[in-house]
């Protein structure tokens, strides 16, 4: 049998066209396919890799926090101990001052005219207590506890006639304020080894 086509060519051309295009797009959808295909294939290679990353990484981490313990127990040992220091400084500091304050008194005390019959440090206050021939010798002393560089301010806060050994003499109470000289303290705070 024999077969006429009888459609115009013109049908054929557009026909082909189609198939043609038809074919182009199909090659482009599988091409576009593939590619996404190989980006995700790409991307969860590089998200497991990043996962075992972060897994290797978390190890590392356990392996490390004993030691970041040890050190945070060493740093807190190493504050208490700066405490302790500092407390026996101050301690250390406030002993030596009021060696040098009692010193510092007994040579300033007139013993033939001056009798001191108490004396309290608490920390940088001092308390004197005693009994002089007049007021001059009080206001005597007073300026040469002044003058020392131990004490600070001295204030009379107390003074009364009273009779000792059938005497009649002028009891006083004073208070003053006492500290390091500022050259001999910041010599103290000064390290061993340091210009």
């Amino acid at each position: 049998m024999l077969r006429i086509n009888l459609l115009p060519i013109e049908q054929l051309k557009e026909q082909a066209n189609a198939r043609n295009q038809l074919q182009i797009f199909f090659s482009a959808l599988i091409v576009l396919l593939l590619t996404l295909l190989a980006i995700g294939l790409f991307q969860a290679n590089k998200a497991k890799g990043l996962e075992q990353d972060i897994v290797a990484i978390k190890k590392e981490l356990e392996h490390y926090k004993p030691i970041l313990k040890q050190i945070k127990d060493i740093e807190k040992a190493k504050k208490e101990l700066e405490r302790k220091i500092q407390v026996i400084k101050t301690l250390d500091k406030e002993s030596s001052l009021t060696v040098e304050v009692l010193d510092q008194v007994a040579q300033l005390v007139d013993s033939s005219r001056l009798w001191l019959t108490s004396l309290k440090q608490q920390g940088s206050s001092l308390a004197l207590t005693g009994v002089a021939l007049d007021n001059q010798t009080i206001a005597h002393f007073m300026n040469k506890l002044e003058a020392s560089p131990h004490v600070g301010t001295v204030n009379l806060s107390n003074a009364s006639l009273t009779r000792v050994a059938g005497r009649s003499l002028k009891s006083f109470s004073l208070q003053c304020s006492v500290a390091l000289p500022p050259e001999q303290d910041a010599a103290e705070n000064k390290q061993p080894g340091t210009p």
